[in-house]
C-alpha cells in the first residue's frame, strides 16, 4: 500500500461514531464523521439513565459531543449520506452528498425564535412521535452542533414558495436560506469506519401486543422519553390517554426478540433485560416509591459487569419479576380496571394461565437493522449474517470481507454501550495499524489565545448552576442556589442553566467569561470525574488558565442522596457553592510542562489479550515488550475447543502465537513478572523479577482471570469421582480426534451440565458470562458425537445473549433437555463412587425428578487472578468488589484506568469469550496508541512543593512518595520535587511532619477557607 491517506471517513454519529472518530482524531488521523441527521448523539442521546451506574445519559454523552464538535481533526458532515466509495484500503474516493439544512451554520445563534414564530407543528421523531415539534427545529437540547434546521417535507414556504417564511422574517441573525441546495463532498481517505446503529423493532407488527390499538402500551424507547428530563412530560411519567401518572406499570420482555415465527428474530437483542430493570428502578425513583412495577420476562440476561448486583438490588427495591409467557394485552374489560387500563393474558412458569390489570405496558423491544444501513452495506460490497445485520469476521468482529472498511457498535449484533465503546476503539485501531505511516500528515493544531495576565487583579468569579434537567433541579432549587452565589464575595455574575455543559451553554459561558471579565469560575453540577476537562478546555479558549476553576457536585454529593429533603438539599448546595468559591478565590494560574514520551508499551499477560495488544501496537510502529509469567503463550484460551460460532480455536491461537514472537517490535518474556514500577504516563520504568528495567510510555494489564474450583456444597463430587468434570476438562475429551473421543465417551449414556457452580452466589454475586454459551456448545459437541445419548441442562437463567440464541435454539433442535433450578432449591447429587443420582425440581412438571449422569459437567465460575490486587498496587489501580481490576467508567472508558497511560484487556476485567477479548485487547491499544503516538505528554500542574526553611530532612516525604519524585537535594540537602514526576497525589502534605510541603492550589489556605465556608 503506498502512500495511504492520513484521513478516515466515519459512518454514524452516535456513541460508537464519536468514540471512535475520537480515538482516531486524538491519535494522528483527520476524520470525517458523516450523519445523516441534524445532530450527533444517536440512541444514547434519547435515554434518561444508564446501567448499571444510573448515569445521566445526556450528561455523560454531552462532554463526548462538545469534544467531538469542537475538535479541530474532526469534519462534522450532518444530515449526509454515503453515494458511493471507489478504490482500495488506504486510497478510498468517498463520495458523501450533504442535504440542506437551510439555515446558515455561521449564522444560526440557537436562539429559538424562529421555532417560536414557525406555525407548523409536527410529530416529534426525537421523542418517538410523543408530542411535537416545529417544522423549524433543533434535533434535542444538547445537540452538536447547535444549530437549527428546517424538514423540508413540512417546510410550507419549501413546499408551497411564497407562503409563510415567518422563520426568515423572526430570525436575527439572517440565517435562513430557502435557496441552499444539496452539496456532494469528494474526500480522499484511507479508511471507512461503519457506525450506523440499530433501529427499535416496531412491535406494531405482533397484534398480541396491543401496541397503536390499546391505549398506554408504549414501547421503551417512548418509556425512556417519558422518564428523560428533556422528554415530553419533563421527566414526570404520564399516561398518554389521561395524563394521569400510573402506578401499576407491566414491562414484557423479548418483544421482536428470540421470536423467529412472529418477529423474525431469533436473536436476543442483549440489552432488553437490563434497560427494564433500569426504567422499573428509576420510575420508582420518579414515584417517590409509590410504584408497583413487574417485569415479565422468559430468562433474565444480566451478564455483563455489575448486572447481577443491579438485578439483586433492584428485587430488594420491590420490583416484581414473573417468569412467564404474555398471550395478548387488551384493554381492561369494565369492572377489572378503570377506563385507559390495560390487561395482561400470560402464562406463568407452572402453565396456568393468569390476568393481571396494570396502568401502563412497556414493550421491551429488540434492536434491528435500518433498511438505510442495508442499503449502505450492498454499496460498500458488505455482506449481511443471518440475522441481517453486517458481517464481520468471528474471531475480529470489526473486520468485514472488505479491507479498509471496518464495523463498530450494534450495527453487527446487538449490544449495549460499553461493548459498542470498545468496539469503537477497536476498529480504530485497525484503521491505525493500517495507515500508520501517514499519523499527523493532514491533521491540523489547535491554538489558544493567550492566557489572560491576572497579575493585580482581585477574584472576579462567575458561578453557573445546573438543572441537570430534573437530575438536580427536582430536589434541590436550583434558582435559589444561583441567587444565593451572587450574594458570595468575590462572584460578580452567576447563572442557571438546563444543561451546563450542553454545546450552546458552552459557547456561551466563552462569552461570559470575557464580557464579565471573570478570572475564575465555579460550576455547581455533576461530577468532575466526567465534566472537568469539558469545563478547563472551556477556561482555555476564552483566554483564562485552566485551574482557575472549581466544581460544586451538588448531583452526586446532593440531590441524588437527599431526594426525600429537598428543603435540606437546597441548603447543602448552597454550602456547597459557597465552599467552592471561598476555595477558588484562592487558586493561582499552573503551568504544565513537557514530558517527551517513551515510545514503547509493557503488556502483561500473554493469553489471547495480551498478544493482540501487542500486535496491534507493533503494527503500528511502537515497540512492545509482552511479559508472560509461565512457559507459554495463550492463557486460558490454550484449553478451548472451539467458540461459539463452532469455529476451532487452535489454528487461530498458534498463529496468533507465531505472529507475536516473530514480529520484530515485539520482546517476549518468559517466566517474568512484575517487581516495582516508577514514573508516570509517557515514562515509566518497570522493574522485572529478572532485574531488568523496561521503561515504556504505555502499560496494558492483561492477565487473565482463572477458573473456579468446585468445593462446599457445589462440588459435587468433583476431585472425587472421575465421572464429574468442568467445562475445561470435558474441552480435554473433546479436543480428541473423533475415534478418540468416542472412546473416551463409550460409556456415557447420559451427560448432565450444572449452570452456575460457583456464580450467582453471595460468594461471588456475579453472572460469569461465557458459561452458557460454552456448555450449550459442548452438549450439541456430545449430541453429534453420539446423537442417542440423552444430555440434560440444569440452569438458572440461560444467557445465550445477542447471536447466541441460535446455539440454544440448535441444542433444543438436538434434543438437549432444558430443566431450571434455584438456590432454594439445589440439585442434589447422591453416590459418588457408584452409580450417580441427581435429583432436581423441575418446575414446569412441578415435581422433582431423578437423572443419572454417567458424565456430570460442572459450568463454574471465573474469578480474578490472586495476584491480580497486588499488580494494580503497581499502577495505582482499582479493583471491585469482586477482584476484577475496575475500569476509569463503566460506560465510556471500559478499558482504561483511572491512572492516566494505564489500560486493561480481557478476562482480568471481568469475564467474556475470546472475541470479546481480542476486540477489547485491540480498543486497549487504541488508548495507549493515542499516548504513544505523541511525542510530548503534559506533567502535572497540581504538584508539590517544599518550602526549604521548614524542611527538617527527616525523608519521610520521599518514603511515602509513590511516584518517586522526591529526593535530597544535592545542594541545600533538603528535600526537593520534581515536577515532572510528581502526580499531585498529596501523600507527601499529609507525611510532612513540620508542613514543609504544600500542594498547589489544595494548600491550607485554600482548603481552610473551603471548610470554613462549609461551617465546619
Amino acid at each position: 500500500m503506498n502512500n495511504p491517506k492520513g484521513s478516515v471517513l466515519v459512518i454514524g454519529g452516535g456513541i460508537s461514531g464519536i468514540q471512535t472518530a475520537l480515538d482516531m482524531a486524538d491519535s494522528g488521523l483527520y476524520v470525517h464523521l458523516v450523519e445523516s441527521s441534524a445532530a450527533i448523539g444517536g440512541s444514547m442521546g434519547q435515554l434518561d439513565k444508564t446501567f448499571p451506574t444510573n448515569d445521566c445519559s445526556a450528561c455523560i454523552l454531552s462532554p463526548k459531543l462538545v469534544e467531538c464538535g469542537r475538535h479541530l481533526n474532526i469534519n462534522l458532515l450532518t444530515l449526509s449520506e454515503l453515494v458511493s466509495l471507489d478504490g482500495a484500503a488506504g486510497n478510498f474516493k468517498a463520495v458523501v452528498r450533504q442535504k440542506p439544512r437551510y439555515v446558515d451554520p455561521a449564522k444560526c445563534i440557537a436562539c429559538g425564535k424562529c421555532a417560536e414564530k414557525c406555525p407548523k407543528s409536527v410529530p416529534n421523531e426525537y421523542n418517538l412521535g410523543i408530542g411535537k415539534r416545529k417544522a423549524i427545529y433543533l434535533k434535542f437540547p444538547q445537540a452538536v452542533p447547535l444549530k437549527y434546521a428546517i424538514d423540508a417535507k413540512n417546510c410550507i414556504w419549501l413546499n408551497k414558495p411564497g407562503r409563510c417564511g415567518a422563520c426568515a422574517k423572526e430570525c436575527p441573525a439572517g440565517a435562513i436560506n430557502f435557496d441552499e441546495k444539496p452539496v456532494e463532498h469528494v474526500l480522499e481517505v484511507g479508511a471507512v469506519v461503519m457506525a450506523p446503529g440499530f433501529k427499535p423493532y416496531d412491535p406494531s407488527l405482533l397484534d398480541f401486543t396491543g401496541y397503536g390499538r390499546v391505549p398506554n402500551v408504549v414501547t421503551s424507547m417512548e418509556f425512556e422519553r417519558l422518564l428523560s428530563p428533556s422528554g415530553p412530560c419533563l421527566g414526570h411519567v404520564e399516561r398518554a390517554s389521561d395524563k394521569k401518572t400510573p402506578r401499576r406499570i407491566a414491562w414484557l420482555q423479548c418483544v421482536g426478540s428470540r421470536d423467529k415465527n412472529r418477529a423474525c428474530h431469533a436473536y436476543c437483542s442483549s440489552v432488553c433485560c437490563m434497560y427494564a430493570i433500569k426504567q422499573a428502578v428509576i420510575a420508582k425513583e420518579h414515584m417517590a416509591g409509590e410504584l408497583s412495577a413487574k417485569i415479565f420476562f422468559m430468562d433474565m440476561r444480566t451478564h455483563g459487569k455489575g448486572f447481577e448486583a443491579y438485578f439483586e438490588r433492584a428485587k430488594a427495591d420491590g420490583i416484581g419479576f414473573e417468569r412467564a409467557r404474555v398471550h395478548s394485552i387488551i384493554p381492561a374489560p369494565h369492572g377489572k380496571g378503570e377506563t385507559g387500563d390495560v390487561l395482561l393474558r400470560f402464562a406463568n412458569e407452572n402453565g396456568e394461565m393468569c390476568e393481571e390489570v396494570f396502568d401502563m405496558a412497556v414493550l421491551s423491544i429488540g434492536l434491528e437493522l435500518d433498511s438505510s444501513t442495508v442499503a449502505l452495506a450492498s454499496k460498500l460490497g458488505i455482506d449481511l449474517n443471518g440475522d441481517g445485520f453486517l458481517k464481520t469476521q468471528s474471531f475480529m468482529p470489526v473486520l468485514t470481507q472488505r479491507q479498509g472498511v471496518f464495523v463498530c457498535g450494534a450495527a453487527s449484533e446487538p449490544k449495549d454501550i460499553p461493548q459498542s465503546v470498545t468496539e469503537a476503539s477497536a476498529a480504530a485501531a485497525e484503521v491505525e495499524k493500517l495507515l500508520a505511516s501517514a499519523r499527523w500528515k493532514e491533521t491540523k493544531v489547535k491554538e489558544y489565545p493567550s492566557e489572560r495576565d491576572l497579575k493585580g487583579e482581585p477574584p472576579r468569579i462567575g458561578v453557573f448552576v445546573c438543572h441537570c434537567g430534573i437530575n438536580i433541579a427536582s430536589v434541590v432549587n436550583v434558582k435559589a442556589v444561583t441567587e444565593y452565589a451572587k450574594t458570595l464575595p468575590h462572584v460578580v455574575f452567576s447563572q442557571n442553566n438546563l444543561f451546563t455543559c450542553s454545546q450552546d451553554t458552552i459557547v456561551s459561558m466563552t462569552d461570559i467569561i470575557k464580557r464579565e471579565g471573570l478570572n475564575r469560575v465555579v460550576v455547581a453540577s455533576c461530577s468532575p470525574r466526567t465534566h472537568e476537562p469539558l469545563f478547563q478546555e472551556t477556561l482555555r479558549e476564552a483566554g483564562l488558565n485552566r485551574f482557575l476553576f472549581e466544581m460544586a457536585n451538588i448531583r452526586d454529593q446532593d440531590s441524588w442522596v437527599h431526594q426525600s429533603e429537598p428543603e435540606k438539599a437546597t441548603q447543602k448546595a448552597k454550602e456547597l457553592v459557597k465552599m467552592a468559591v471561598a476555595k477558588v478565590a484562592s487558586h493561582q494560574p499552573l503551568s504544565e510542562g513537557k514530558l517527551p514520551v517513551t515510545k514503547g508499551c509493557l503488556v502483561i499477560g500473554g493469553g489471547v489479550s495480551g498478544m493482540q495488544a501487542a500486535l496491534n501496537l507493533a503494527e503500528q510502529g511502537f515497540a512492545v515488550t509482552l511479559i508472560e509469567k509461565g512457559e507459554a503463550l495463550g492463557g486460558q484460551a490454550l484449553k478451548l475447543v472451539r467458540n461459539w460460532e463452532g469455529l476451532a480455536v487452535a489454528p487461530v491461537l498458534s498463529e496468533l502465537a507465531q505472529q507475536t514472537i516473530s514480529h520484530p517490535n515485539i520482546t517476549v518474556r518468559f517466566k517474568t513478572q512484575v517487581k516495582d514500577v516508577e514514573g508516570s504516563v509517557g515514562r515509566f520504568k518497570t522493574t522485572l523479577s529478572d532485574g531488568s528495567v523496561v521503561e515504556h510510555g504505555a502499560a496494558i494489564i492483561a492477565v487473565g482471570a482463572e477458573p473456579w474450583v468446585p468445593q462446599g456444597r457445589w462440588q459435587y463430587g468433583y476431585g472425587v469421582d472421575a465421572r464429574v468434570k468442568t467445562l475445561h476438562g470435558l474441552d480435554e475429551i473433546l479436543k480428541k480426534s473423533q475415534t478418540e473421543a468416542l472412546e473416551a465417551l463409550s460409556d456415557v449414556n447420559q451427560a448432565v451440565f450444572m449452570h452456575c457452580v460457583g456464580s450467582r452466589i453471595p460468594e461471588r454475586p456475579y453472572c460469569s458470562r461465557v458459561c452458557c454459551s460454552h456448555a450449550i456448545e459442548q452438549a450439541i459437541a456430545l449430541k453429534d458425537l453420539k446423537p442417542k445419548m440423552d444430555v440434560f441442562m440444569l440452569y438458572r437463567d440461560v444467557r445465550t445473549y445477542g447471536r447466541r440464541e441460535h446455539i440454544y435454539e440448535e441444542a433444543r433442535s438436538k434434543g438437549v433437555i432444558f430443566v431450571r433450578y434455584d438456590l432454594e432449591r439445589l440439585p442434589k447429587l447422591e453416590g459418588v463412587g457408584a452409580r450417580l443420582e441427581l435429583e432436581a425440581f423441575d418446575p414446569v412438571l412441578g415435581r422433582q425428578i431423578r437423572l443419572s449422569p454417567d458424565l456430570l459437567v460442572l459450568a463454574t465460575a471465573i474469578t480474578p487472578r490472586k495476584d491480580a490486587g497486588e499488580l494494580s498496587k503497581f499502577f495505582k489501580c482499582a479493583i471491585n468488589a469482586d477482584g476484577f481490576l475496575m475500569e476509569a467508567h463503566a460506560k465510556l472508558r471500559p478499558v482504561d484506568f483511572a491512572t492516566e497511560g494505564v489500560f486493561l484487556a480481557g478476562l482480568c476485567h471481568y469475564p467474556k469469550p475470546i472475541e470479546e477479548s481480542i476486540v477489547q485487547a485491540s480498543a486497549a491499544a487504541a488508548r495507549a496508541a493515542m499516548v504513544l503516538a505523541k511525542d510530548f505528554v503534559p506533567t502535572e500542574a497540581i504538584v508539590a512543593e517544599v518550602t526549604p526553611a521548614k524542611c527538617v530532612t527527616c525523608g519521610v516525604c520521599g518514603k511515602i512518595c509513590p511516584y518517586k519524585a522526591i529526593s535530597k537535594s544535592q545542594v541545600t540537602g533538603k528535600a526537593e520535587v520534581n515536577p515532572a514526576l510528581c502526580k499531585g497525589c498529596g501523600a507527601c502534605v499529609a507525611g510532612c511532619r513540620s508542613d514543609a510541603i504544600r500542594l498547589k492550589n489544595f494548600a491550607n489556605k485554600e482548603l481552610i477557607a473551603a471548610i470554613s465556608a462549609g461551617g465546619c
